[in-house]
């Protein structure tokens, strides 16, 4: 009994551990690796021994006994946190189902299944995910992942359909921005909103997934201030089909930069069929942006593709995008996913070398 109780304290000591990176001046240079270790550690690996300093888990992988081994191999550990993703819970709760112009339920785009951003239920929901997680593990941060209105970027041919004209929605945009709707249905409203109030239209959807994040952040400001609150993200420029980004899925890096400490875009070159030399431009692209745009000099950690979906990512590709990743203005980088590196040895003999030729950990 009395070594059960040891175990117990130790392992209450390890959970409530955390680094919490500095949300501002110098830290070290990350070194990731998204999804659950156990994939590599199942390998035979350890991970400081491949160069890697920080894990970026799936919320529903994190459990106990991830954090304890990965706290003594000194990772620092992040949570990814799936804020917008409807999968599962539409079904439930048919009420939160995103609703195109034409009054439909949309599709599901590709894999994705969006929700409605402004259902009080689903709300409700996802905030108290995040707060029972916090409240039962000390971690380094929190990532959103899904961070936008119903859609799907992750495509050479991106599905970018009109959301969302729920009866929230409509209510709460007449209700901010302080205008009247005609009278009239659902078609005839959505067809005012598009063809008279556009531009307000895009700012208040922009506007309503800034409060989301701003929630998120209040409620990591209950557990620890220092925690810091990363995006993954679309990776497109301004221009990019048609202003997309913010247009359709609602991203404006002016308002978002405000209160996110780490901007992390998703430029998976071959999902998305683009050179890999296209990882360094972009991210060249954010940096330079977010610099114009920010106060508080965000950090930029991009998340690269190691994985062979829906093609072959060859390891010469991998150590490309991998450094480009870690060049120019970034602090860090990962990879998706240690999964996808782990199946392939020549891949986890690029993915040692550069990290471990990579910067300071200082």
């Amino acid at each position: 009994m009395f070594r059960s109780i040891i175990i117990t304290i130790l392992t209450s000591i390890v959970l409530s551990q955390a680094t919490y990176g500095q949300r501002s001046g110098h830290e070290q240079i990350i070194k990731g690796v998204y999804g659950s270790p156990q994939s590599i550690w199942d390998a035979g690996y350890e991970l400081r021994d491949l160069g890697i300093n920080a894990i970026f888990v799936r919320s529903t992988s994190l459990d106990s006994s991830i954090i304890i081994r990965a706290r003594h191999e000194d990772q620092r550990i992040f949570v990814e946190f799936p804020t917008l993703n409807g999968k599962n819970y539409v079904n439930k709760h048919p009420e939160a189902w995103a609703i195109n112009e034409q009054g439909q339920k949309v599709q599901a785009a590709s894999w994705f299944m969006g929700v409605c951003p402004t259902d009080p239920a689903f709300r409700r929901y996802r905030f108290d995910q995040l707060d029972n997680l916090l409240s039962k593990y000390a971690v380094d941060g929190i990532w959103m992942d899904y961070v936008h209105w119903h859609a799907q970027f992750e495509e050479r041919r991106p599905i970018l359909p009109e959301t969302c004209f729920c009866e929230h929605c409509r209510s709460a945009f007449s209700r901010d921005k302080g205008i009247e709707l005609p009278p009239g249905d659902l078609t005839t409203q959505a067809s005012w909103i598009l063809s008279i109030k556009d531009s307000l239209w895009r700012q208040w959807r922009c506007e309503v997934i800034v409060d989301w994040v701003q929630e998120i952040r209040a409620i990591m400001d209950q557990y620890n201030p220092e925690m810091l609150l990363g995006m993954y993200h679309c990776p497109w420029t301004d221009d990019e089909f048609n202003g997309a980004r913010q247009r359709i899925l609602g991203l404006d890096y002016n308002l978002l930069s405000a209160t996110i400490d780490v901007f992390s875009p998703m430029v998976y070159h071959g999902r998305m069929e683009r050179n890999p030399t296209w990882v360094a431009d972009h991210v060249q692209w954010i940096c330079d942006r977010l610099r114009t745009t920010a106060g508080n000099s965000p950090k930029v950690w991009p998340i690269v593709q190691a994985s062979d979906q829906p093609h072959i990512v060859s390891a010469k590709e991998f150590r490309q995008v991998l450094k480009a990743g870690l060049s120019k203005c970034a602090s860090g980088v990962m990879m998706f996913t240690g999964r996808s590196v782990v199946q392939a040895e020549q891949k986890i003999r690029v993915l040692r070398e550069v990290y471990l030729s990579s910067g300071s950990d200082e």
